[in-house]
């Protein structure tokens, strides 16, 4: 097992597993899991606790641990300004804040590192046509990039050979808040709220964002496959 946190190391090789299709209904027990990575048992259930939180697996009391039956979309991974070029517009970005520091607690379990790893912070408005798109909060590991780019965040990474493959991500609707008066709307306004981890080819998590999208300027479009 790698250095840090051996339950995240551990999570990380159970969720590459899960997405290539290596486990295609249960997982083995977690005596077995913990015998054939050499984790106690503790690492294994916090691996599962984070496994289950991110919705890749089911546990049953008495029956196992299972892979999660979802709707798989998949589309090509963009950032934000290859997405709004692709639609016809042009990106813009107005940076509101950065911060270098160590990772809390939430953004070490999210991009497995290990708890006081630098990260670096950015908080972004997010322009399509000049005009206010999105509200956007953005965490990396400090070894993938420790500075703020002064274009696209995936072509930078991309330029490091950091360029994520694929993504969890979530999506549900809220009501703006706090985020009305950057973005343009009033309060109570309908938002799209997404959350993504990214990931690179061998598996790391490279990028957390949270966003928060105008509903009357958005909207997504998933090609099923």
């Amino acid at each position: 097992m790698a250095h840090g946190p051996l339950y995240l190391e551990l999570a990380r090789r159970l969720r590459e597993g899960i997405l290539q299709g290596n486990f295609q209904d249960a997982l083995p027990p977690e005596r077995a899991l913990s015998e054939a990575f050499g984790v106690s048992r503790d690492s294994v259930r916090k691996a599962l606790d984070l496994l289950e939180e991110e919705g890749l697996v089911v546990r049953r009391q008495g029956s196992g641990t299972f892979v999660a039956k979802r709707a798989t979309f998949r589309t090509r991974l963009r950032g934000f300004s290859e997405e709004m070029e692709a639609l016809g517009m042009k990106p813009g970005t107005r940076v509101l804040g950065v911060e270098k520091g160590p990772a809390t607690p939430e953004e070490a379990m999210a991009l497995g590192l290990s708890p006081g790893e630098e990260v670096l912070r950015l908080v972004r408005l997010r322009l399509a046509d000049g005009e206010p798109m999105a509200l956007e909060r953005a965490t990396l590991p400090a070894w993938a990039l420790d500075e703020v780019p002064p274009g696209s965040l995936y072509q930078a990474l991309e330029a490091k050979g950091l360029r994520p493959v694929r993504a969890l991500q979530r999506l549900r609707a809220v009501a703006a808040r706090e985020e009305a008066r950057l973005l343009g709307v009033e309060p109570g306004s309908p938002l799209l709220h997404l959350e993504r981890i990214s990931y690179l080819q061998d598996g790391r998590p490279v990028e957390r964002v949270k966003s928060w999208y105008r509903a009357d300027r958005y909207e997504l479009l998933v090609e099923l496959s």
